[in-house]
């Protein structure tokens, strides 16, 4: 058990400030996930509109508007 967490991210903050950014390594990092998501079949969408009447009222839900 962690009992003191404001140390743990404190420490956690400064790792990430020291460490420098490996754009290769991040853009292996995207490649690999991208290919995951083919292999699994999520990419490519069949309907990439597919949902997008249940995204608009979510949006609407969460910025307060009404439906007109």
């Amino acid at each position: 058990m962690i009992t003191r967490p404001d140390l743990v991210e404190a420490f956690e903050r400064e790792l990430i400030r020291s460490t420098p950014v490996d754009y290769e390594r991040n853009l292996r990092i995207v490649e690999g996930l991208y290919e995951l998501a083919r292999a699994v079949g999520a990419l490519p969408l069949k309907d990439p509109l597919a949902g997008i009447d249940v995204d608009i009222r979510w949006a609407r839900a969460i910025n307060g508007r009404r439906p007109t």
